[in-house]
């Protein structure tokens, strides 16, 4: 008979081998970590700048009168209701008197949207604003856009202005959905009336004249 030959078999990694190989992942990920929370440092308070700028320039808009002041609301906590949270609620001030305010709101639309509602003490919506808009290009985010007109002739969150907010906002109702994206129109909605519901919380709380 012929020699046969015989294979041997593949020798198992040392221990040693699976000590270094796990030490080297540790490093990378503590490297990469460290990466995250110093880039987070340094543009953190840049983004909470321009977050400000927006609110600050979103609120002279919603109330261009003259002689008004802006304020930052610190004496009333909004519920979290499922998954949307108000954010921060602002007051614009005459004479020391409330004529409006305007509640930054958070939470799902397609994927994540932050609006800024800005609403009179009468109810009248003062103008929506949106702070930031993560859905689907060409679709969700026509929402944002300048350049995209409803039917009516107006941008989907310009349609809002100057309506009342005292009955719910309601898809087909009251506003103009975008066609192909009823998802991020009914959330932003929800926003929407999670918010201007704690603006009337609000001027209630303070017994602001309607």
């Amino acid at each position: 008979m012929g020699d046969v030959s015989v294979k041997s078999a593949p020798k198992k990694e040392g221990v040693g081998s699976m000590i270094v190989l796990g030490l080297v992942l540790a490093v990378y990920a503590l490297v990469c970590c460290t990466v995250l929370a110093l880039v987070n440092v340094f543009t953190a308070p840049r983004i909470r700048q321009n977050q400000e700028r927006k609110v600050s320039e979103a609120m002279r808009e919603f109330f261009p009168d003259s002689g008004l002041t802006f304020e930052t609301v610190d004496d009333y906590k909004a519920p979290v209701v499922g998954a949307i949270t108000v954010d921060e609620i602002y007051v614009a001030k005459k004479d020391g008197k409330i004529v409006g305010g305007a509640a930054q709101v958070t939470g799902p639309t397609y994927d994540q949207g932050s609006i800024l509602i800005g609403m009179k003490t009468d109810g009248t919506v003062a103008g929506l604003k949106f702070l930031k808009l993560t859905d689907s290009p060409g679709f969700g985010l026509k929402a944002n856009d300048a350049t995209f007109k409803l039917p009516s002739g107006k941008t989907f969150y310009g349609q809002f202005e100057g309506k009342n907010a005292r009955k719910s906002f309601e898809a087909g109702k009251n506003f103009d959905a975008i066609s192909g994206a009823t998802i991020t129109s009914v959330a932003v909605s929800s926003l929407i009336n999670e918010g201007t519901k704690n603006l009337f919380a609000y001027f209630d709380l303070k017994g602001v004249e309607k």
